[in-house]
């Protein structure tokens, strides 16, 4: 089992950075592979960025590539989620999601652990 809490969304300007964190808590963190979510109002959730074990491996959807920088840091049981050059359309709650996948997914039913989420609002 493990659990997760993010941390670290707020409300900025376009063009405004935050860095989201989720804290992971129960069995092994190195046992899971780790992504980034997100869901706006009248949205499915859409996959934003995973990691790999070891951490030397990310992945990205299209619209944040560049801008976002998925990374983790073992000893402290915490994946982050760099948020820059933010635009309106990033505004959604973000969501971090953990599972014990053989292969990586983007598909948000392959990931069985959820945190609550943490609101980002973007400003035009």
């Amino acid at each position: 089992q493990v659990q997760l809490v993010e941390t670290g969304g707020g409300s900025v300007q376009a063009g405004g950075s935050l860095r989201l964190s989720c804290a992971a808590s129960g069995r092994t963190f190195t046992n899971y592979l780790m992504a980034w979510f997100r869901q706006s109002e009248g949205s499915e959730r859409e996959f934003v960025a995973g990691i790999g074990r070891s951490g030397g491996r990310t992945f990205y959807t299209n619209s944040v590539k560049g801008r976002f920088t998925i990374s983790k840091d073992n000893t402290k049981n915490t994946v982050y989620l760099q948020v820059n050059s933010l635009k309106f359309e990033d505004t959604a709650v973000y969501y971090c999601a953990a599972d014990e996948l053989g292969v990586y997914s983007r598909a948000a039913n392959m990931y069985h652990y959820w945190g609550q989420g943490t609101q980002v609002t973007v400003s035009s």
